[in-house]
C-alpha cells in the first residue's frame, strides 16, 4: 500500500512545475509535503490520483500504475483540496459525502453506512441534512474530509488544510488526522507552515523549484526548512 513516483516531471507550457521527483510514501506513514508557494506541492499530489498526468516519469498507487487504472487510484487516494468548496458537488452535507460512494455503484445500504461512519469520524453526526454553505470554514473542511473518507481510501491527501481556520477548527482537524493515522491510513499534508503538523509527522519532504531538497525526520528537517520559505515551529 504505497504511493510512488519515479522521475516524475510535469510542465505548464515552458515552466517546469515538477522536475524528476522520485518519492515513496509507505503504508500508514504521515508525510508533510512542504514548500513555498509555487514550489510544486499541489502539482505533485494531483498526480497521486490521476488528476494530472506526468510529461515524463511514472506514478503508481499500491503497485499499480495510475495511467492504467485512474479509477482505482482515485478510490485509493482521497484528496481534500485547499479550498474545500472547490470539491463540493451537493447542497447538503449527507448528499455531498454520499456522492463518491454512489459513483462506485454501491448498494444504498452500504452508501448510507459509509456516510454515517465518515460523519462520525469528523464529529458531524446528525448533521447530514444541513446546508454546506451555512457551515463554518472548519466544518466545511471536515465535510470535505468526510467525503474522502467515505471512499475508504488507503491514503488521504490534504492540501493546506489549516488555511483560514481558527484554533478550535485546526485542533479538530488535527485530532481527526491523528485518529486516522492511528488506524493505519497514510496521511499526506501539503503546507508551507510546519507549526501545526510537525509533531504529527513521520517525515518532512520539502520541494523547491519542483525538486525534492529535504527528505528527513521532522527533527532533522526543521533545522533546514526556513531557507526554503517554510515556516518552522518556534
Amino acid at each position: 500500500m504505497t504511493i510512488s513516483t519515479d522521475s516524475l516531471t510535469h510542465r505548464y507550457g515552458d515552466t517546469v512545475a515538477i522536475d524528476e521527483v522520485s518519492l515513496e510514501i509507505e503504508a500508514g506513514e504521515f508525510v508533510v509535503l512542504a514548500g513555498a508557494n509555487g514550489s510544486g506541492k499541489t502539482t505533485l499530489v494531483r498526480h497521486f490520483n490521476g488528476l494530472l498526468e506526468p510529461d515524463t516519469g511514472d506514478i503508481a498507487v499500491n503497485g499499480q500504475p495510475v495511467s492504467e487504472n485512474p479509477v482505482a487510484a482515485r478510490t485509493a487516494v482521497g484528496m481534500v483540496f485547499q479550498d474545500p468548496r472547490d470539491q463540493f458537488v451537493a447542497a447538503t452535507v449527507g448528499a455531498d459525502v454520499a456522492f463518491g460512494p454512489e459513483n462506485l455503484g454501491l448498494p444504498r445500504a452500504e452508501i448510507d453506512d459509509r456516510v454515517a461512519d465518515a460523519l462520525d469520524a469528523v464529529n458531524l453526526r446528525g448533521r447530514r441534512n444541513e446546508r454546506i454553505d451555512e457551515l463554518s470554514g472548519g466544518e466545511q473542511e471536515r465535510v470535505a474530509i468526510a467525503g474522502a473518507l467515505a471512499m475508504h481510501p488507503d491514503h488521504l491527501v490534504l492540501d493546506e488544510p489549516f488555511t483560514g481556520l481558527d484554533a478550535p477548527a485546526r485542533n479538530a482537524v488535527m485530532d481527526r488526522l491523528t485518529a486516522l493515522h492511528g488506524n493505519g491510513t497514510s496521511i499526506v499534508v501539503v503546507t508551507h507552515d510546519l507549526r501545526d503538523v510537525q509533531t504529527l509527522a513521520d517525515r518532512v519532504v520539502v520541494l523547491s523549484d519542483g525538486r525534492v531538497v529535504v527528505d528527513e525526520t521532522p527533527e532533522q528537517a526543521v533545522e533546514q526548512v526556513e531557507q526554503y520559505d517554510v515556516r518552522a515551529p518556534e
